[in-house]
């Protein structure tokens, strides 16, 4: 399995040195030369299997030969170890059609911890191998950052540097990452949005000179091994719900498009999926795009769902680049032109493809915190903002019918109580795991949104020599 650049100027690479480049070095995102392919046989196979089995599975094609398969088959089952529910990614149903896939039993309460307990171990595994260490730095609209400090805290080869905006994450999202103290571990609160987090993000590896020197690399959904490791849940999803037999359709809360990404990945490789619905909240970028054909910049706006408060969705890229044929100079050309205009044209045929494959909605702030009080109500399950975002969206999705309709629950509620609290009168608890939480120590570091006072601050911590 070899893996090319977005825009078309870096040479293939295997999965294990893709894993540690994290961006192509033309500023591209990296994407399988070949898809894969599930069979429908294959898939049927996987009824019954435990989640870290249907997850080693899918992943092995991805990792080539890059891994022994006895060893990537040890660090995905204990990768999952640990997760709070036996089912690890269980589903409930809500109604007739609609289901609720919960991923938010791994250690910091969200999707994210899916990837990244794989993905921390892949470092750990790739690392050890090649005699090497790496830098890694990542932004953060809050639930990544958290989810990828658990998953490198403490590792020797690895420093972990974590940006994410200044007061527009929660409380909980804030303090699961600033009060891990861990030596390899540094947060910075950057005084900008997560545009500008990611943005940051991206200028420090394309500064060549920095990246080589810091060996940098990311754990973000810009990284391909984030997006392997997540399809494994749509496919567990699926065959729980008589996937090959029938098809299932997904509705994902959306904001930089990885997971939602990752179940396109999914339908490349052969998973009957329906229809995929794009659910943003008022940060609607991919909703306009899709519903309207106005790929355009706005300014983002904080909202209950701040997960999702993101104009630039990176992993779009890997759509485009799709929807461009595969043409990476053309891919290049479209982002360029984006990001210097504040928009880009999309024609009626590419327009016309890109609905065939995904669907759009969106939900304000008093939809969220309504579809909070109605499940509730008639449910007594607990939604948390993000989540609440999706099952709107789903409620009002058309998809085939005998499709059972899939809304994921992104995040734990207990990381939103405010919110819930709000819309139901009741605030949830974190788990016994993370009851102090809010008495821990914290650590972080408030930087301007500059490029050289945060490259700065990586060069004075960073361990690489």
């Amino acid at each position: 399995m070899r893996y090319v650049s977005t825009r078309g100027g870096a040479k293939p690479l295997a999965f294990d040195d893709v894993l540690l480049a994290g961006l192509a070095p033309d500023g591209g995102l990296y994407v399988p030369r070949e898809w894969p392919r599930l069979t429908a046989a294959q898939i049927a196979d996987l009824a019954g299997r435990s989640y870290a089995e249907i997850a080693f599975r899918v992943l092995k094609p991805f990792v080539g030969g890059a891994i022994r398969s006895d060893d990537l088959e040890a660090l995905v089952s204990d990768a999952y170890r640990d997760f709070g529910h036996a089912a690890v990614a269980p589903l409930k149903q809500l109604g007739p059609d609609l289901f609720l896939l919960e991923l938010f039993h791994g250690p910091t309460l969200a999707f994210k911890d899916y990837a990244l307990q794989v993905v921390g171990r892949l470092f750990d595994h790739v690392l050890k191998k090649k005699g090497a260490r790496v830098t890694i730095v990542g932004a953060t609209s809050g639930d990544t950052g958290s989810a990828a400090i658990e998953a490198c805290r403490d590792r020797a080869a690895i420093d972990i540097f974590i940006m994410h905006p200044k007061g527009r994450t929660s409380e909980v999202q804030r303090r699961q990452m600033t009060t891990v103290l861990a030596p390899n571990v540094h947060n910075i609160a950057l005084e900008g949005n997560f545009d500008d987090c990611q943005d940051l993000v991206k200028a420090m590896f394309a500064d060549t000179g920095f990246r080589d020197r810091w060996r940098l690399s990311a754990v973000n959904s810009i990284n391909w091994a984030r997006i392997a490791a997540q399809i494994a849940y749509y496919v567990a999803a699926a065959v729980a719900l008589g996937a090959p037999r029938r098809r299932v359709a997904f509705t994902v809360p959306t904001g930089n498009f990885g997971n939602i990404y990752a179940a396109h990945a999914a339908r490349r490789m052969g998973l009957p999926v329906d229809r995929l619905v794009v659910a943003s909240n008022r940060n609607d970028i991919l909703w306009r795009t899709i519903a309207r054909g106005d790929m355009s910049l706005a300014d983002v706006e904080p909202s209950l769902s701040p997960s999702m408060d993101i104009q630039v969705s990176s992993n779009f890229e890997r759509l485009l680049f799709e929807l461009w044929g595969r043409d990476g100079a053309a891919t290049e050309r479209l982002m360029r032109r984006f990001r210097a205009e504040r928009r880009a044209e999309i024609s009626a045929a590419r327009l016309a493809r890109l609905r065939a494959g995904f669907a759009a909605g969106r939900c304000s702030d008093e939809e969220t915190l309504a579809t909070i009080g109605d499940i509730w109500r008639r449910t007594g399950e607990i939604l948390d903002p993000h989540s609440a975002v999706a099952v709107h969206v789903a409620a009002r999705a058309s998809h085939a019918r005998g499709a059972p309709m899939v809304a994921l629950a992104c995040a734990h509620p207990a990381k939103f109580p405010d919110a819930v609290e709000k819309a139901t009168g009741v605030r949830p608890p974190l788990p016994p795991r993370l009851a102090d939480l809010h008495t821990r120590k914290e650590r972080v570091s408030i930087l301007a949104n500059d490029l050289a006072t945060v490259e700065a601050f990586v060069a004075s911590r960073a361990r690489v020599r």
